[in-house]
């Protein structure tokens, strides 16, 4: 929940003060190891949470078109529409 949320340090002391005060939950010294955790490896989590969320590949380029076909040997196929998609992808940073 920590990290997810991405806390600073007025909602973790709340989130951590509400943790120790619900039945089940952590103790005090727990609270505190947490808190010390978060403050000093903050950056880092955060940071690792977006690289494992994010695609390897980006989309660089994308083209798109519809055409009609205008002549078949068939007559149902005319006038049918065909969708052409182009999407060129990229290494992240790249």
């Amino acid at each position: 929940s920590i990290a997810s949320a991405d806390m600073d340090l007025n909602q973790l002391e709340a989130f951590l003060t509400a943790q120790t005060k619900k039945q089940g939950g952590i103790t005090s010294d727990q609270a505190a190891v947490i808190a010390k955790f978060w403050k000093n490896h903050r950056t880092h989590i955060h940071e690792s949470l977006i690289n494992q969320s994010r695609w390897d590949n980006v989309l660089k380029n994308m083209n798109w078109r519809v055409d009609l076909k205008a002549q078949l040997r068939h007559i149902d196929q005319i006038n049918t529409p065909v969708a052409i998609v182009e999407m060129e992808l990229g290494k992240n940073g790249q």
